[in-house]
């Protein structure tokens, strides 16, 4: 779901950056510090260029020219986060994701190899349990002279890339896909393969987020990819298992006036459900109708979760150094399947500290389900809390 909003601010950041020369062709050795006053929100609320179509109904889906890009649309990720242990039982979450960013939907009519048409952006994390450390990262750069890019071959195979980051998938509604990315003291290497069939959320692969027509984007998710390989972190390095999730998502516009943040869930359950619920809240941390999610059940079979089938409630919080103060446990309800679960992070300062701050990061989950008890792993992504100079989320 919900990494539109981070793509939306970082889209007018950069274009204002380019325009002074601040990454005329690639990232910065160091950081450029931006002081900015951006809010998300408002420029989620408008389309990123007239030119791109808004998501206006479902469609028909085909895989896998799916898997590639929508250049359509303004803006669009590929999301993998997962939970991984090592030989030695080490805990480890992980999240990469690539971000197309539109600049116009025609390719430049000049002849410059530099010219571009597309921005992307990349987040790595990795969250070391035993350590108690969380590691975060972001880069940029435009789609010319082969610096970064998505396209979907012919065949069954797709590629996506930022520089040295990349994924690589093979296979249609089902594909293997292979994740490498490293920066500083962090490295990830992994396989994944499909456990589960792919899963369209909302209708059909539409996803209606307010009340506006065309606030709205094409969504499918890979829930469950039994993920193996090797991470290094610190000097160390681990062949490491587990499972990963995967979230496809593009738009050109999604929120409405009054929402302002969202908390998202994506939990692989032990009893072999899967789970993903998205609360949208309002300016009074009301939740909104338009919150949803699907459960999927063992067999790849699904239903539609509305805000009336989920309850969750904050049960403590954690203050952000950087200002803000987050939801950090939560008791969540699924009255009409008999699910009962207490949501905890693996380690609480899970923020990224990019160009727009948010937390994002690996949990844990304990409950019942039919008065049987259930465990298992996840994410949560939460936006809308983080408060401090830099820009508001």
């Amino acid at each position: 779901m919900a990494k539109i909003v981070t793509i939306s601010v970082v889209l007018t950041l950069v274009v204002a950056l380019m325009s002074t020369g601040v990454y005329a062709l690639t990232r910065p050795d160091s950081p450029v510090q931006v002081q900015t006053e951006l809010d998300a929100f408002d420029a989620l609320r408008n389309s990123t260029d007239a030119d791109f179509a808004r998501v206006l109904g479902p469609k028909e889906f085909s895989f896998p020219a799916d898997h590639g890009p929508h250049l359509e649309q303004g803006i669009e990720w590929w999301y993998f986060t997962g939970n991984l242990d090592s030989n030695e039982g080490d805990h480890f979450g992980y999240q990469l994701a690539l971000f197309r960013i539109g600049l116009s939907r025609e390719q430049p009519d000049r002849p410059s190899r530099w010219a571009a048409s597309q921005i992307y952006m990349g987040h790595l994390a990795l969250t070391d349990v035993s350590n108690n450390r969380f590691y975060s990262f972001e880069r940029f750069s435009r789609d010319s002279l082969d610096l970064s890019g998505a396209s979907q071959e012919e065949g069954q195979n797709f590629h996506v890339w930022l520089e040295d980051w990349s994924i690589d998938g093979e296979g249609s509604e089902q594909p293997t896909i292979r994740l490498t990315a490293a920066q500083d003291d962090v490295a990830i290497s992994l396989e994944l393969r499909s456990g589960k069939p792919l899963v369209l959320h909302g209708d059909s692969g539409f996803s209606q987020k307010s009340s506006s027509p065309g606030n709205a984007s094409h969504y499918y998710s890979i829930t469950r990819l039994p993920t193996n390989g090797t991470l290094s972190v610190a000097g160390q390095s681990f062949t490491v298992e587990g499972d990963s999730w995967m979230d496809r998502e593009w738009s050109t516009s999604s929120l409405g006036e009054d929402q302002v943040g969202w908390d998202w869930f994506s939990l692989q359950l032990s009893d072999g459900r899967d789970l993903m619920f998205y609360q949208l809240r309002d300016g009074n941390g009301r939740v909104d109708p338009f919150s949803s999610g699907t459960i999927i059940f063992e067999d790849g079979s699904t239903r539609r979760l509305s805000v009336d089938d989920v309850t969750i409630q904050v049960l403590d919080s954690w203050q952000s150094p950087h200002g803000g103060e987050y939801p950090i446990k939560w008791r969540m309800r699924l009255p009409a399947d008999s699910i009962e679960m207490e949501i905890i992070p693996y380690v609480e300062n899970q923020e990224l500290d990019v160009s727009i701050r948010y937390w994002e990061g690996a949990v844990k989950l304990n409950g019942t389900a039919n008065d049987q008890p259930i465990s298992g792993n996840g994410y949560v992504e939460m936006t809308g809390y983080a408060t401090g100079s830099g820009g508001r989320f």
